[in-house]
């Protein structure tokens, strides 16, 4: 039985390589496919795209093209995908993007409103306000309006769970999360301070998040969005978490490829050397994947704790406290795997540095005899019995000497290291089919 759940968790790992892999190749095609189009097309395209699909494909954009498809889009989308660009009433001079963003609900959507002024705050009644590194003014807008204080930036790296998670006198709930980022450039945790106060979540950060991103996309588009804070703040943890899965399907992947070259045994120092930093950087993106569920598990915990949530809420947080359970299985394979094939090239290059010391040694061992012989033939002796002997012949006769012995001497060191493996390989070859014909017992 144990056999074959082994079995049936290698199978769904297989395959999870195998979607990851067929994955990342429609996404190298698409990139492919969409460097030659226009930027007025993609932005059409786009346009008309579901939101997670808008994502991806604003995802596999270079800057400077991102730059050129954002001039084509709408203002409402182009603000959803970047939030980055605001353009004066005449078109030109792009302004500072407000750092303060407030979500009201509105014909059963929430609409986004750009802060630009602490009289916008006042006039609405927020549902969700998204601080992306707001200036101090903004900040004070926040906190005036709502009587609200708000952490400072070396707060949200506190690792204590009472600094992390708390209820204030007010009874607003605290809770300071990483979210991960991974991005080709390099992947990172990002402290996000979250503030639930009865329907109306604040969230704080110094850096742009694509789980907020498209967060932000689907309240302002998706009719019966989340209407209330803690189904925000819920539906941001469960964007993370699955965005810390696909980031781990990408570790497995990659992985996958490191071991092929690690187990080809034609791994040179140059080839190791890049091996070694790939599985650093997978190491590394793995503890940062296992740091960021284990946060998002601490808070999921502090919100049933607390009894803060509603029935329905609750069985969402205990779903995705399962979800959690299971990558924790998946990062503690991943670590296995890394330190095995950290042991492995460590090992080959160990073998392969015997094999040039054994060289080298081979070598030395060679010259021995000559060095000795030459010695000899240095000395006035070797003149006086070759005195009768022309110069040329007697040296050339003595460097042939000296080639033969050489040769010789390699020879019956060959022989010597052949007679040595002999006996390895003959019991290689009689214990070979004594455990492959193993009978088989019966019940």
């Amino acid at each position: 039985m144990a056999n074959l759940v082994h079995r049936q968790v290698r199978a769904d790992q297989r395959q999870q390589v195998v979607e990851t892999l067929v994955h990342n190749q429609h996404l190298a095609e698409l990139r492919a496919k969409l460097a030659p189009l226009p930027g007025n097309l993609i932005a059409r395209v786009l346009e008309t795209l579901a939101l997670e699909d808008s994502v991806a494909i604003w995802d596999l954009l270079s800057p400077k093209r991102a730059s050129e498809v954002r001039s084509h889009l709408s203002e409402a989308l182009a603000l959803a995908l970047t939030g980055s660009v605001v353009r004066n009433s005449d078109g030109t001079a792009p302004q500072r993007v407000p750092g303060v963003n407030a979500f009201a609900p509105e014909k059963g959507k929430l609409r986004q409103i750009q802060v630009c002024r602490e009289s916008d705050l006042a006039t609405i009644e927020p549902v969700w306000v998204d601080m992306l590194a707001p200036t101090a003014t903004e900040r004070q807008w926040v906190a005036n309006v709502f009587q609200l204080r708000l952490p400072e930036t070396d707060e949200l790296t506190d690792i204590e769970e009472s600094a992390r998670f708390y209820v204030d006198d007010d009874g607003a709930v605290h809770l300071h999360s990483d979210f991960l980022l991974d991005h080709h450039s390099g992947s990172r945790n990002v402290p996000v301070a979250f503030i639930l106060r009865g329907d109306t979540l604040f969230s704080l950060r110094a850096e742009e998040l694509p789980v907020f991103r498209l967060q932000r996309l689907r309240a302002r588009i998706e009719p019966g969005s989340s209407a209330a804070g803690a189904d925000l703040l819920l539906d941001l943890y469960a964007s993370d978490i699955e965005s810390s899965a696909q980031a781990l399907e990408g570790a497995y992947a990659q992985l996958e490829a490191v071991g092929r070259g690690v187990l080809s045994m034609q791994t040179g120092d140059d080839e190791a050397a890049t091996l070694l930093a790939e599985i650093a950087r997978q190491e590394d993106l793995n503890s940062r994947i296992r740091r960021n569920v284990q946060d998002t598990r601490r808070a999921l915990s502090f919100l049933l704790r607390g009894r803060i949530l509603k029935r329905e809420q609750s069985d969402d947080a205990q779903q995705m406290l399962r979800d959690i359970d299971s990558l924790d299985g998946h990062t503690a394979f991943l670590f296995g795997k890394i330190n095995f094939l950290m042991d492995a090239i460590v090992g080959f290059t160990n073998i392969s540095q015997n094999k040039r010391v054994s060289r080298l040694t081979v070598l030395s061992v060679v010259f021995v005899p000559i060095n000795i012989i030459a010695g000899i033939g240095g000395m006035s002796e070797f003149s006086m019995m070759t005195r009768d002997m022309p110069w040329p012949l007697a040296y050339g006769s003595f460097v042939a000497a000296l080639c033969v012995i050489g040769f010789l001497t390699y020879r019956f060191l060959r022989w010597s290291e052949s007679r040595q493996q002999r006996p390895a390989q003959t019991r290689a070859k009689f214990s070979g089919p004594a455990i492959s014909v193993a009978t088989p017992r019966s019940d």
